[in-house]
């Protein structure tokens, strides 16, 4: 068997529903959005073998050669001459996979959304809406592709930023599917959506609760319901029942096993994530992921296992919470490491660590490697943020939900709670909740509508019953169940993170290796007041990698494309001063988030941009994206200087400058004197902190300094909504020892009751 191939194994894929219908559009607005989309990443050919005048972009034969001598010249694994020709014909928008997957994307936007870009692509079908908004008096639909190509580019370049938010969107979304669905392009990056040598992790059996059909509600009696199966609610149910309590952890999320994992693109928004498309702020400015399955974010988090820094821990304590600052939180923090047998051991850092790492060594900042939740396990991975095939990720589903399984606890899967339910004699005493149960497919899967599967109403009676819903369902649903307190849902607190992307001459291929292994602090406390930018690496998924490189036209941006394999891409990551909101969506009561990054915070974010910027250059970046409206990428001129030219270091024209080279150091001047405060910037948030804040007095927060609901009884917080500000640091290790804290004292609490009720 020497030269036979060895088979791949892969994930076993996960069916998919159909896209969702959405009410008021024709078909006439449809073809007008796949008429954009496809100006995006237009299919382009020569001339003389253009196939379709309408729908290809034509480019000379010398135009041709000379894209692809500049690609030879940039990309280290350039394709032959015919397959670049046939990556630059390539058109996969006229594909049902690609069709699908938009219908499954704007099906899943708020119906505020949809409405709103059902009335643009309206107005773009008629002649007088076409005028005023593109100038030509054709609807698009009807324009060859280059027309639509120069009305793109004359939104990127219009004077209003409506219509330069109106191209984001288009190109965005366009980039994404293209990325998705155009396979020379994944194999001429030589990517594929799982490891090479893939092998799934070992799955746990839960055991999932399941009711027959029926008219009548479901009773359970426990002693503490959890909702929520994320980095806190599982850290209470591991917790309580290891006590002896009687628990339920009930989540509207589904469990999904490493065999299963990672997800395709569009398989992991519909089963994975929150909202199943991406969520945006009400100003368009941040797009926010959040985990929505069995494990909550726990499932699609990176692994980084950093604990709050001694500033945030004293401000917190400073605001009354004088926990934080004990030996009783570290008690906490110690535990959860020791749980997921958290270590910096056995990393192997890839390219985008090994830049932040040796940057900051050279430019005498500080810069360490990012613990991680594997057990011990190199884990060198890159995919996680669509699940952890290989199970060496401690989170909630591998390590603390299958601990609280054996010593007793018990599971339901897909439930909307829709409120928890209080004492009609003592009103401010909760006593369970209620929410809707649906079943899954017979086959076991998720792929009919919930309509046609078995739904119950189930009704949970509870001495104790603890919201982890996480920082943007935690708070709606203390809405849902009456509660008046004004504080809950402010105070939202989102890391806005300023992406940088950076390209090499090596083959780096920044997907492969652990997602974030090391950081760079040298910017976090830039106020004195623990207020600044971490530098780390992003995820390097190509369709989060790509939609931020600028469009300028379709060969450009296709050019660009075929550089993915030797880019990384980094966050400027801000701990934010200034907080937001989260409220229900007054139409379907999905979470809305208002919030706009702050002056202040944007400063921050600049200085970390612009200190990527200097990692990446000194590490020999040979072009960089600042991710900055207005600001051109810096493309490198100069050869990057070696050791090998030592000997001559004193010759001026040896001389290695570093980041004081009179170019970079002019393209940073540009960033510094342009700033970040256009509304067209842009930002990406994971984490999401704040909402039901914990707080010394009622008037301040949500919950009391023991996670109690204020003006409640037995009714607890327990997720990263009860941070009193932001954690600075990627907020699972804080969560969960605010978590392990909380459950401790409920498990008290209980004891306790048992004992005063046999006196």
């Amino acid at each position: 068997m020497g030269d036979e191939q060895r088979p791949v194994i892969a994930p076993i894929s996960v069916a998919l529903p159909a896209p969702r219908k959405v009410e008021g559009w024709s078909e006439d607005q449809w073809q007008t959005l796949f008429a954009l989309l496809d100006a995006v990443t237009p299919s382009i050919a020569i001339n003389t073998e253009v196939t379709d005048s309408k729908n290809q972009l034509r480019i000379t034969e010398a135009q041709c050669l000379e894209a692809y001598e500049r690609t030879k010249k940039n990309v280290k694994n350039a394709p032959e001459y015919e397959k670049f020709k046939a990556y630059l014909r390539a058109r996969p928008v006229s594909t049902p996979e690609y069709v699908e997957q938009i219908k499954r994307v704007v099906g899943h936007l708020p119906k505020s959304a949809q409405q709103d870009l059902g009335r643009l692509l309206k107005q773009l079908n008629t002649r007088v809406g076409t005028f005023l908004i593109t100038g030509y008096r054709t609807p698009v639909k009807e324009q060859p592709i280059h027309v639509r190509e120069a009305i793109f580019q004359s939104w990127d370049n219009s004077w209003t930023n409506t219509l330069r938010r109106v191209a984001e969107i288009f190109s965005s979304l366009g980039k994404v599917a293209f990325t998705q669905h155009d396979q020379l392009f994944r194999e001429l990056n030589d990517y594929t959506d799982f490891v090479e040598d893939y092998k799934p992790g070992p799955s746990f059996d839960y055991k999932f609760i399941q009711f027959p059909a029926g008219d009548k509600p479901v009773t359970l009696d426990v002693d503490v319901v959890i909702v929520g199966s994320g980095c806190g609610g599982a850290v209470c149910a591991k917790n309580l029942a290891e006590a002896g309590h009687n628990v339920l952890v009930v989540d509207k999320g589904y469990y999904f096993p490493p065999s299963q994992l990672p997800m395709s693109a569009h398989a992991a928004s519909e089963f994975l994530y929150e909202g199943r498309a991406p969520m945006q702020t009400d100003d368009g400015a941040i797009g926010i992921i959040a985990g929505s399955s069995w494990g909550g974010g726990g499932t699609i988090n990176w692994s980084v296992s950093l604990q709050p820094p001694g500033y945030v821990r004293q401000e917190w304590a400073n605001a009354g919470l004088d926990f934080f600052t004990t030996q009783e939180f570290q008690h906490c923090l110690d535990r959860v490491y020791s749980t997921m047998g958290v270590s910096d051991k056995n990393i192997r850092h890839n390219h985008g660590a090994s830049v932040v790492l040796d940057g900051a060594r050279k430019l005498g900042w500080h810069a360490k490697t990012c613990p991680q939740n594997t057990n011990g396990a190199e884990h060198y991975c890159g995919r996680c943020h669509n699940g952890c095939g290989s199970g060496e990720k401690q989170g909630p589903a591998v390590c603390w939900l299958p601990a609280a399984s054996r010593s007793g606890a018990r599971f339901i899967e897909g439930i909307e709670v829709s409120k928890v339910v209080f004492d009609k004699s003592r009103s401010n005493k909760a006593i369970g909740i209620v929410g809707k149960w649906t079943s899954r497919d017979k086959d076991g899967g998720l792929r009919t509508p919930p309509s046609e599967r078995i739904q119950r109403t189930v009704e949970v009676r509870a001495k104790k019953v603890i919201v982890a819903c996480g920082s943007l369902q935690s708070p709606l649903l203390l809405m849902r169940s009456g509660l008046k307190n004004h504080q809950i849902g402010k105070n939202l607190y989102l890391h806005p993170a300023a992406a940088v992307r950076a390209t090499f001459d090596e083959d780096v291929k920044g997907w492969e290796g652990g997602i974030i292994t090391s950081v760079c602090t040298a910017l976090e406390n830039l106020d004195g007041k623990g207020h600044g930018a971490k530098i780390e690496t992003n995820i390097m998924i190509p369709y989060i990698l790509l939609y931020g490189i600028p469009y300028q036209s379709g060969l450009q941006w296709k050019l660009d494309a075929l550089r993915a394999r030797q880019m990384n891409n980094f966050i400027s990551l801000v701990r934010d001063r200034d907080p937001g909101r989260v409220y229900p969506d007054p139409v379907d009561g999905r979470p809305r988030v208002a919030y706009t990054v702050s002056a202040f915070d944007r400063a921050n974010s600049l200085a970390g941009i612009i200190g990527i910027a200097k990692l990446c250059y000194i590490q020999g970046a040979t072009e960089i994206w600042p991710g900055v409206p207005g600001i051109p990428s810096f493309k490198r001129t100069k050869p990057v200087p070696t050791l090998a030219s030592d000997a001559v270091a004193l010759d001026e024209e040896y001389f290695d400058q570093g980041i004081n080279d009179p170019d970079f150091s002019a393209w940073i001047k540009l960033i510094e004197k342009t700033g970040l405060n256009s509304p067209l910037a842009n930002f990406g948030c994971a984490h999401q902190m704040g909402s039901c804040r914990m707080s010394a007095k009622p008037q301040d927060g949500v919950v009391d300094p023991k996670g109690k609901v204020w003006d409640t009884e037995s009714l607890y917080v327990a997720d990263a909504s009860v941070f009193p500000s932001a954690s600075g640091v990627n907020p699972m290790i804080t969560n969960m020892a605010i978590a392990d804290f909380i459950s401790r004292g409920i498990s008290k609490e209980l004891n306790n009751s048992v004992l005063r009720a046999s006196l």
